[in-house]
């Protein structure tokens, strides 16, 4: 990769959403994390998939659905502190709904 663009399962792991790298992979692979760039969305399959500054992810995990922005790609998978500087928030991440009791 480029030094303006990181492997989507790289980044994920350094982000800390992972913790390893192949389940990240694993994660990106079966298609659960929606891409947005230029104002394009596209559905990543591949782990190997570039990531840029700027670009838009939303994935679902641990029941909310994610949706954060890249700020930067990181240069190792450092402390929560340094992992959390890696991304913004786009919007308040969903909650699962309960279900209406009858």
């Amino acid at each position: 990769m480029t030094d303006d663009a990181a492997r989507i399962d790289v980044w994920l792991w350094r982000a800390r959403f992972f913790k390893t790298r192949s389940m990240a992979a694993k994660f990106v692979d079966e298609g659960r994390v929606r891409l947005t760039r230029a104002g394009v969305q596209t559905r990543l399959d591949k782990p190997s998939r570039a990531l840029r500054p700027g670009d838009a992810i939303m994935f679902p995990l641990g029941g909310r659905l994610i949706a954060v922005q890249v700020e930067g790609l990181g240069e190792r998978r450092g402390p929560p502190v340094e992992a959390r500087a890696l991304y913004s928030l786009l919007e308040e991440t969903s909650q699962p709904q309960e279900k209406p009791s009858h």
